[in-house]
């Protein structure tokens, strides 16, 4: 049965599309060797640089975050290089996983997958390591698969107080364009992100935010790479260019999704998306259901997920919320399947489209049998109509 109106789309990315950045996209495709390429190119260059917060050329791939995950990877590390890392969930499990595949020997700080990287921990495993066999620390900013934020600024002051080398490298896929982050100001040394969440395009573009030490670790790397290889990247992009074929009409949604961030402005971008993070939250503790993440100060801006009563199922929850109001939400993944479920609230959004959300989820509980107080709804309109 076809449903009338819209989809909505709130999973945690990829996130909805502005219709003027799908129209942007839909522009005709032009020569990337011609001057028209080269404005662009160095207009979005700029603009990525002042999303990340750093002062140094952005390296944009035509590629996704994962891609972008191994860039940082194979452009600073030599084989059998040790490095730290937190598991903070699925995606930190991810990156892990793909550090193995390259030879890389990565030591896991066990996590609860409900809170943070801990600073602490960190900072001691830094501190024991007295010969300095880490050479990196990979932490995810915001775990998509969790609704975690870690704490970048705390951890950057661990590394800091260990007097430890190790390159700082942070995965800010589902967190750049929603959550507040500053690539310089933080210390931090690559930092990894795609094109799909906050920045409000399709997939299909990512990128590396890199330090003058990362860049000077990259000059004695020896991991392979080629497509990846920043020196290349980096000379093309100098020029306005890319050294082989760029992904030109995201490209051009990029430029419009940067023009609309610069013009809600970023601090209110932020704002806006804590306030999202509150209402959601509020309507969740209202219905009598628990938050995923325990610890306040790492509750996500851009995702709640939410765990579901003893005897039910997320997954059939989300059927019935698919089938009956045309919503998809996210599910729970690797051993959260099946007891999580995730309510994105990030990209382009208003406070309507958010009430519609939680409408739909609460409508969804009472018809999956599951016994939430009504005054969720209204718990989550109250901040949203009073802040």
């Amino acid at each position: 049965m076809t449903i009338s109106g819209r989809h909505f789309l709130q999973i945690p990315g990829p996130s909805n599309v502005p219709d003027s950045v799908l129209h942007a996209i839909s522009m005709p495709t032009i020569d990337h060797r011609g001057p028209a390429f080269k404005e662009l190119f160095s207009h979005v260059l700029t603009g990525m640089a002042d999303v990340f917060g750093t002062s140094n050329q952005v390296v944009i791939y035509p590629a996704t975050g994962t891609g972008a995950w191994e860039a940082a990877l194979v452009n600073t590390l030599n084989p059998g290089d040790e490095i730290l890392c937190f598991e903070t969930g699925h995606f930190s499990s991810l990156w892990k996983t793909m550090a193995e595949k390259w030879g890389l020997k990565p030591t896991v700080i066990a996590g609860d997958w409900r809170t943070g990287a801990d600073p602490q921990k960190i900072g001691e495993a830094l501190a024991a390591d007295t010969d300095h066999r880490f050479k990196a620390v990979c932490v995810v900013h915001n775990e998509t698969s969790t609704g975690v934020t870690s704490r970048i600024p705390e951890i950057r002051a661990a590394i800091d107080a260990a007097d430890h080398p190790a390159l700082f490298m942070v995965d800010t896929i589902s967190s750049l364009g929603s959550v507040d982050y500053r690539h310089d100001e933080w210390g931090v040394d690559v930092t990894v992100s795609g094109s799909q969440k906050g920045l409000m395009l399709p997939p299909g573009l990512s990128f590396n935010a890199v330090s003058d030490k990362a860049l000077e670790a990259h000059e004695t790397s020896t991991l392979p790479k080629s497509v990846w290889n920043w020196t290349e990247m980096l000379a093309a992009g100098r020029n306005g260019m890319t050294p082989y074929t760029p992904n030109t009409n995201i490209l051009y949604g990029l430029k419009e999704s940067l023009r609309l961030l610069n013009e809600e402005g970023l601090d209110n971008v932020f704002a806006r998306h804590i306030r999202f993070g509150e209402a959601t939250r509020a309507a969740v503790e209202a219905w009598g259901l628990e938050v995923l993440c325990t610890n306040e100060s790492e509750y996500s801006p851009v995702l709640t997920a939410v765990v579901m009563p003893e005897g039910h199922d997320a997954d059939e929850l989300r059927k019935i919320i698919l089938d009956r109001f045309d919503m998809s939400l996210g599910a729970g993944l690797s051993k959260l399947q099946g007891t999580v479920f995730r309510i994105g609230h990030l990209g382009d959004l208003n406070d309507l489209t958010l009430a519609g959300t939680l409408a739909g989820v609460q409508m969804g509980l009472q018809l999956a049998g599951v016994k939430v107080d009504p005054a969720g709804l209204g718990a989550a309109l109250d901040i949203l109509r009073e802040s």
